[in-house]
């Protein structure tokens, strides 16, 4: 069955709302995913913690995207832009360094601080937009004050709250705090480097199913052999997993969030751009703060200034967004974008007609009829067994959290997710 818009595109004012809102998703999941992380704090190594983590998301990324639209789908996708698997291939790896680093900051500095400082990624994606894909070209001063103005409040608000809950980063070893802020820079620079791929794939019209399943080698190769090599070696690693056991369903289980997030952000990129997509996405800020603070009482015993600075910030972080959000880029600047389309086609031999309706959120591949394979169905029972698996043997996590608010914070989550994956299957069809 073809999308219900195979034939009428969408208008760009409904794909501008429907990245906004994948942004949004993705800011949800992306901060849902950071709290298992916090498992760092127990003991365990943060190449175990990322390795744990980088397994659920590669069970995740394979099953995702197979049981949404076949792996019929994906290959046909994949065959039409062969220049693109390198390119996600080294995003998966940029995504696999930042990543440890993140685990590092986190033990270093706690996850309050350490997600604004890798959220300037939002800051290099918007530079690498402008420079390599035309973004925000010709779009006047209206929707650059928007968009450079709601970035910046992000920044901003994030600053804020890291210097209200500052006074953590001093409680560890001397030097240890700096190094976790170096760790979280490092993490935004390669974080904001890595969506070059991104837009490379989607102003060729990738379907972004197809750019994550082949996305997951490059991580999951890069995570283990840094694993191997910092680890003290390949037994090392197999010990530390299997010490690691009673936690790694937690691990697997915020590697899955990750993918529902980090799809929905590609999504948002495709739709609106990076520039746009990836400040959006990074309201995963305020979801961090609020995992940290309301389920891991990492702001507990904070003054009255303390509580009114990350109030402050993050009401400055949401007037970001929400100017961002109606940044909707007018005519001259999609222009700008159909040209940096037209160059990739150019470069790479393929068909413009094509890639341009797979950007108005038309199922081109769907028009091939892909195949479905029966063997599909078995390959998801058989991630589902995994996760039971690691259920059947988790252990509650070493560290405290507050239920109350873990059952809160995952309902409304599970909210986006309903919402965002609604949309994008009634408009798109996944596309």
């Amino acid at each position: 069955m073809e999308s219900p818009n195979s034939t009428q595109p969408l208008s760009p004012r409904t794909l501008h709302w429907l990245g906004v809102t994948c942004g949004f998703g993705a800011g949800a999941w992306l901060g849902a995913a950071e709290a298992p992380t916090k498992l760092v704090t127990a003991g365990f190594s943060p190449f175990i913690i990322s390795l744990g983590m980088v397994a659920g998301v590669f069970v995740a990324r394979w099953t995702v995207p197979m049981l949404l639209k076949g792996t019929g789908y994906i290959w046909l996708d994949l065959k039409e832009k062969k220049h693109l698997i390198v390119w996600a291939i080294l995003a998966g790896m940029l995504w696999a360094v930042a990543n440890t680093l993140t685990v590092f900051a986190i033990r270093n500095v706690g996850l309050s601080i350490a997600f604004p400082l890798w959220n300037t990624n939002s800051l290099v994606g918007l530079l690498w937009g402008w420079l390599l894909f035309n973004e925000l070209r010709k779009a006047g001063a209206a929707q650059w004050l928007k968009v450079l103005g709601g970035a910046a409040c992000i920044v901003v608000g994030a600053c804020v709250l890291a210097y209200a809950t500052a006074h953590q980063a001093a409680n560890g070893p001397q030097g240890a705090a700096t190094l976790g802020i170096c760790a979280a820079l490092g993490a935004g620079l390669l974080w904001g480097t890595m969506y070059i791929p991104y837009r490379k794939a989607y102003i060729s019209g990738m379907n972004p199913l197809s750019f994550v399943t082949v996305f997951t080698f490059g991580e999951l190769g890069t995570v283990f052999a840094l694993s191997v090599l910092f680890g003290g070696g390949y037994d090392n690693v197999m010990a530390d997993l299997s010490k690691a056991k009673p936690v790694l369903f937690w691990l697997f289980l915020g590697g899955f969030c990750w993918v529902l997030g980090d799809l929905f952000q590609q999504y948002a990129a495709k739709y609106i751009g990076i520039g746009r997509g990836i400040p959006l996405s990074n309201t995963n800020q305020l979801w961090g703060l609020a995992w940290g603070a309301l389920v891991f009482g990492e702001l507990a015993g904070q003054t009255a200034t303390a509580q009114t600075l990350v109030i402050a910030g993050s009401l400055i972080m949401i007037a970001g967004a929400a100017a961002i959000s109606f940044a909707e880029a007018p005519e001259s600047e999609q222009t700008s974008w159909r040209s940096a389309m037209t160059r990739e086609c150019e470069r790479y031999g393929m068909d413009p007609a094509r890639v341009e309706a797979s950007l108005q959120g038309e199922d081109v591949i769907s028009r091939q009829k892909p195949r479905r394979h029966w063997w599909e169905s078995l390959v998801g029972v058989a991630a589902v067994g995994i996760f039971v698996w690691l259920g059947l043997n988790a252990e509650a996590a070493p560290i405290h959290a507050n239920t109350a608010w873990m059952a809160i914070l995952s309902v409304a989550t599970v909210g986006f997710l309903i919402v965002c994956g609604w949309l994008l299957w009634r408009r798109t069809k996944f596309s």
